[in-house]
């Protein structure tokens, strides 16, 4: 049988104090954690979600972005899959119909939004994008505006 040295003991007392006094601090603590889904954490203004369009304030039925493509040449990940559209009449710029982001490779640097001359693009506040597969990252941006409306 071996005897244990009394500063051994000494040593390990003071450590079991030091990690109940941690313990004990932290349990009086205000509690930091969410119980997502049921509460959701405040956003920040500078949050960076996916791109969308921004509406037309003369017409909002569409949106600012003219398919000029600007967004197209200036992405770096070539996350802008498709972007169509059409002149519709009476109108003296196009009507962009459709534009297909792939978020999956997106990385969110906002260039696109900085080089758009027609400010047709921002950053949503949308930070809660589950889906099961890759094919439903495709986002159609115009509809999404659509929803929106």
């Amino acid at each position: 049988m071996s005897m244990t040295s009394p500063s051994a003991i000494i040593k390990g007392a003071y450590s079991l104090i030091t990690g109940l006094g941690v313990t004990l601090k932290t349990f009086f603590m205000p509690v930091v954690t969410v119980q997502y889904p049921r509460q959701t954490c405040e956003i920040p203004p500078r949050f960076r979600g996916h791109t969308k369009l921004v509406g037309d304030e003369e017409n909002p039925d569409r949106t600012k972005c003219v398919v000029c493509m600007a967004c197209v040449k200036a992405c770096p990940s070539h996350s802008i899959k498709k972007i169509e559209g059409e002149k519709k009449e009476g109108e003296k710029k196009k009507t962009c119909t459709e534009y297909i982001l792939d978020f999956t490779t997106c990385s969110q640097c906002g260039i696109c939004v900085e080089t758009c001359n027609f400010d047709a693009l921002a950053f949503s506040a949308d930070y809660n994008r589950a889906v099961y597969t890759r094919a439903e990252c495709q986002f159609d941006l115009v509809k999404e505006y659509e929803k929106r409306k």
